[in-house]
């Protein structure tokens, strides 16, 4: 069987391809989009295999060799190796004070932030494109209190309401005189990410499908008869990943860093449990005399921020090729 001549394949037209198909084109020539995607991959691949890593590697985060061992730390309990204990046995050094080692440290401590900030992503993209949707969808009063609960929410200082809140949501299962699990923490700060979290989404998406809603390929469906939960999935959603998708890029690294601040004054994640934030808060007691502990985790939170942004701004160019960086 032979194949079709150059010629034929001319006469028969273009290739006509599907806008999936557009996108993943216009990403794979965007360099530093493809490039952010490998490091945000690598960042998942190591909190996913973390346990992996550490067995491999032969250490443990909670372990103190410090202590346990001697020569390691000095009588002021720094390092006694330069650049922070930084060797062949410990990689990326060891702890001030306890002598834990910084490596596995920082790759549960990755894990633990992630799994924080994926669930209350996941959660905040669902909540706000139900909430969006329908109130934009549907108009009216539904619009009106949506509309309402939506500014209400979005009135509640940020930053301020994360570290108010997360110790009311404590108090509300652990009284006050017992120590709160590291399991119920993990739920609580999930909990206050989602509730504070999804009210943006929500709204730019609204405003998005009452424009929508006026379009003549909505109209045609109506007329049609098709049903409004045909019209929201099969018309209105596939005309929203973009904002979803983008906003989406933007809020997993916010949570990342949100985390950690919660962490780092202390209403997030506490001792033993290996974090992010509660490395920083650590290295801010260190950094005067070793700077090293705090350098790995801080460097791996700006590269984590940094590629996941331009990852979005790659993804929205993908999606629509007439934005401009």
């Amino acid at each position: 069987m032979t194949s079709p001549s150059p010629a034929a394949t001319a006469e028969a037209g273009p290739v006509g391809r599907s806008p999936g198909q557009l996108m993943w084109r216009r990403f794979r020539r965007d360099r530093s989009g493809v490039l952010s995607a490998y490091v945000v991959a690598f960042f998942f691949t190591v909190a996913i295999a973390a346990p992996l890593i550490s067995k491999f590697y032969g250490k443990s985060p909670t372990t103190t060799y410090g202590l346990n061992e001697q020569g390691l730390l000095n009588e002021y309990g720094y390092p006694v190796a330069p650049n922070g204990g930084v060797s062949g046995r410990f990689w990326f050094g060891i702890e001030p004070t306890l002598g834990r080692d910084v490596l596995t440290q920082l790759v549960f401590g990755i894990r633990t932030s992630l799994l924080i900030a994926v669930a209350a992503t996941v959660l905040c993209v669902l909540t706000g494109v139900v909430v969006g949707v329908t109130a934009g969808y549907l108009g009216g009063r539904t619009d009106y209190f949506l509309g309402r609960f939506i500014d209400l929410l979005l009135a509640f200082p940020s930053q301020l309401s994360f570290i108010a809140f997360t110790p009311v949501v404590y108090s509300l299962f652990v009284s006050p005189e017992k120590e709160t699990p590291t399991y119920l923490r993990v739920l609580t700060l999930i909990l206050v990410l989602w509730v504070l979290g999804w009210m943006g989404l929500a709204r730019l998406l609204r405003g998005q499908v009452l424009s929508l809603r006026e379009r003549e390929f909505i109209e045609a469906a109506k007329v049609t008869g098709a049903s409004p939960w045909r019209i929201i999935t099969k018309e209105l959603l596939p005309n929203l990943w973009t904002p979803i998708l983008v906003q989406s890029t933007l809020m997993l690294p916010s949570f990342v860093t949100i985390e950690a601040g919660l962490s780092f004054i202390g209403v997030g994640i506490l001792e033993p449990t290996p974090d992010w934030g509660r490395m920083f808060a650590n290295g801010a007691q260190y950094y005067e005399s070793d700077i090293t502990y705090i350098f790995f985790p801080g460097l791996a939170m700006i590269i984590f921020v940094v590629a996941f942004n331009l990852l979005g701004d790659s993804v929205r160019d993908a999606f629509d090729p007439r934005t401009k960086r």
